[in-house]
């Protein structure tokens, strides 16, 4: 019973080792690493210049509907330029979707191979983290300026 009460004590003792031995957590400035990643900046001019391309449609549709005359006309015009931009609007908001999903993921990716090779259990943002943890910002741009 003795070895029994011995041998239940040294396995709490491993187990409660083990856990303190834990990688511990790791963070990440997601808005850091997005500013220091070129493929990021890319994704942000190409959506921007979606955005700006609408707002030139609409600055030039409406210089079209000053010069229409009649009110059928104009009536007319204007299901038709609606129709037009609710379509390119669904188009961009897919496009950004797409694009942010893509530069997310790739930060995802890079920040799985970080905690790996620092041997962590868990990155989160930074945001959610009041108290302790490892910052490996750093290592994930890193990570992302040398995966091509």
């Amino acid at each position: 019973m003795k070895g029994l009460k011995l041998g239940l004590i040294a396995l709490a003792m491993i187990a409660v080792t083990g856990v303190v031995n834990a990688g511990g957590v790791g963070y990440i400035d997601y808005a850091k690493v997005i500013d220091n990643y070129d493929y990021a900046k890319q994704v942000t001019k190409e959506v921007d210049a979606k955005g700006l391309e609408m707002q030139q449609y609409l600055v030039d549709k409406e210089k079209e509907y000053k010069s229409l005359d009649t009110p059928l006309k104009k009536q007319t015009f204007e299901e038709r330029v609606s129709q037009e931009f609710k379509a390119k609007e669904t188009a961009y908001m897919s496009l950004r979707e797409k694009r942010e999903k893509e530069v997310y993921t790739k930060i995802q990716e890079a920040a799985k191979a970080v905690m790996v090779e620092q041997k962590l259990d868990a990155v989160m943002d930074a945001r959610g983290v009041f108290v302790g943890g490892v910052d490996i910002t750093q290592s994930v741009i890193q990570k992302l300026k040398t995966a091509k």
